[in-house]
């Protein structure tokens, strides 16, 4: 019966092993290939993220946005930038941040628009 049970053991274990393995090969290949892509547009992306001093995804999180859709990230800042201001008892500082969120994004939306210009010219 302890044979068995060291088996079923050993077994699982294995199994187990060769999941994590698989795994960790599938998020070594997506880490690559979003380093290849971040290098692409990275340059141009990390230049704006430190002129406004607010990174892309801090952005899209603080307009509550997952694509960058102009009309959406337009809609969420006249709502968030309303809500937010002070004369409504809304916060001056998150008010900023909100600006600052929008300014980011449509910074990245014109090194999208001259990078897809760019791609046609060539």
């Amino acid at each position: 019966m302890a044979k068995y049970l060291a088996q079923i053991v050993v077994m699982g274990a294995q199994v187990v092993g060769r999941a994590f393995a698989r795994a960790l090969r599938q998020e070594y290949a997506a880490s690559q290939a979003a380093a290849q892509a971040r290098n692409r547009s990275g340059q141009q992306s990390a230049a704006a993220s430190s002129i406004t001093g607010m990174s892309l995804q801090e952005a899209q999180q603080i307009l509550n946005v997952s694509t960058l859709s102009p009309e959406e990230i337009q809609k969420n800042y006249e709502h968030l930038f309303k809500v937010n201001d002070k004369s409504v008892g809304g916060s001056f500082y998150l008010q900023s941040k909100v600006v600052r969120a929008k300014e980011r994004l449509d910074e990245e939306l014109n090194i999208q628009t001259e990078e897809k210009s760019q791609n046609r010219e060539t």
